[in-house]
């Protein structure tokens, strides 16, 4: 595989800085050699990213998803690391087990050996989409069509939250003792549109008390949303495209317009880079962020 032209990327980093005023600039694009990427996780230990391809419609059993290891200068290691897999979408790391969501199981990797390892079906679950862990280890998983939230002890998957008030929600993150949601909005399950677009919202991971984050004013049909090591909150737009930066009283910047089908990204450890799937283009896309 080979990276596009350092014209392109150079005319993509020229059209972002002649935009408004801009925290985010292109670093490099991936050739079309993804089928449908929606989520990005770097490594935690050497210069990988996990890429999941749903390769298909996002809630059919098909054998199709897999999951590419790529570097982290945009060349691609191994297409299908990972294969057998029907949707994947959200990938959190613990250690060295990569947990995976694909439709209503949640899929366990070694991340050394690509091997699946376990299989923890999601009771009742339908559209299983993003994952995190928080510090003790505990893996939470969104499913987005049934306002529910599960977690993974260790042990067993269970229902840890089920509440309308979660707005059909995708992303997730962790920082500290909250969990912080990105919500899509109240929508259509025929075609996933809104009349209300979504906003970010925060579950204690003590109480479980449920809050708007900042305010609850409409912000996108949200998808990825990442905390940077600087206290940023990073989200992407499914529905417009773009990569939004959150402030904790709500307001929301810009950061770059993407296209739409921007979904899940990884931030690298240091809050200096993001790394965000384009699923309609089958792509993924670097920025260099200034945290």
């Amino acid at each position: 595989m080979t990276l596009k032209p350092l014209a392109t990327t150079l005319a993509l980093m020229c059209a972002t800085l002649a935009g408004a005023a801009s925290a985010a600039q292109p670093l490099w694009q991936t050739d079309a050699v993804f089928r449908t990427p929606e989520s990005v996780l770097p490594d935690t230990q050497g210069e990988r990213l996990f890429v999941s391809n749903i390769d298909g419609a996002p809630n059919d059993k098909d054998g199709n998803g897999f999951i590419s290891l790529m570097g982290k200068d945009g060349h691609v290691q191994q297409l299908e690391w990972v294969t057998g897999l029907n949707a994947p979408k959200g990938m959190a790391l613990v250690g060295r087990r990569l947990f995976v969501a694909d439709v209503d199981v949640l899929v366990v990797v070694d991340a050394d050996s690509g091997q699946v390892v376990a299989r923890h079906p999601a009771q009742d679950a339908v559209f299983l989409n993003d994952v995190a862990a928080d510090a003790q280890g505990h893996v939470y998983v969104t499913d987005m069509l049934l306002n529910r939230i599960y977690r993974f002890d260790g042990k067993a998957l269970s229902v840890w939250l089920d509440s309308a008030d979660l707005t059909n929600p995708n992303g997730l993150a962790v920082s500290g003792d909250t969990l912080y949601v990105a919500c899509w909005g109240v929508m259509n399950p025929a075609d996933f549109s809104t009349e209300v677009p979504g906003h970010v919202k925060t579950v204690s991971l003590t109480t479980k008390a449920l809050s708007d984050y900042g305010s609850a004013a409409p912000i996108g049909n949200l998808d990825g949303i990442e905390m940077t090591p600087g206290g940023r909150l990073l989200l992407t737009d499914w529905m417009a495209g773009g990569l939004l930066s959150v402030a904790p009283d709500g307001a929301v910047s810009k950061l770059d317009a993407l296209a739409p089908g921007s979904a899940d990204l990884g931030v690298s450890a240091d809050g200096k880079t993001a790394y965000i799937p384009m699923m309609k283009d089958g792509t993924v896309r670097a920025f260099s962020l200034d945290d």
